[in-house]
């Protein structure tokens, strides 16, 4: 995890795409982010990124409905080459990782965004709150190995 937004992927790509909404703190807010996510990344392009990203905002997303407060504005952007969101909610509090043990059922939120995104942080507003964000690259592309026939032909 990065406390301060310095990922370089994000700060020299000028977005292609946004969408942001703002978000009650209520348990229906996290379906609704989801929703929101999947249908801008598809209308993108970005299929291939679309359970990683609805995974991590619904991580993020149920985070600041229990430990947040009030609302909570969630913005997404696309370069084409990666997806970049954040997460604004009015809590004071620092997220971290935990250790949750085999028998825990939650406290793996976190784990899961450090799992899935190729970077992520939080920086704190000057007027208050904080910003969880979160970087995922589309998946670089493979080369196919030039296969050669079984059985040639004369």
């Amino acid at each position: 995890m990065t406390l301060h937004h310095n990922s370089p992927a994000v700060l020299n790509a000028a977005p292609e795409c946004a969408a942001e909404r703002l978000l009650p703190a209520v348990p229906t807010s996290v379906r609704d982010a989801r929703s929101m996510v999947r249908r801008e990344l598809s209308l993108w392009g970005a299929d291939d990124l679309i359970d990683d990203c609805v995974l991590v905002v619904s991580e993020l997303v149920t985070n600041a409905v229990r430990h947040g407060g009030a609302a909570c504005a969630l913005r997404i952007s696309g370069s084409g080459h990666h997806v970049y969101g954040e997460l604004f909610d009015p809590g004071a509090g620092t997220p971290a990782v935990c250790e949750a043990g085999p028998e825990a059922t939650g406290g793996r939120g976190l784990q899961i965004v450090d799992t899935l995104a190729d970077d992520w942080g939080v920086t704190w507003p000057p007027a208050g709150g904080k910003v969880v964000w979160f970087t995922i690259a589309l998946p670089a592309p493979r080369r196919c190995p030039v296969l050669r026939p079984v059985l040639e032909f004369r």
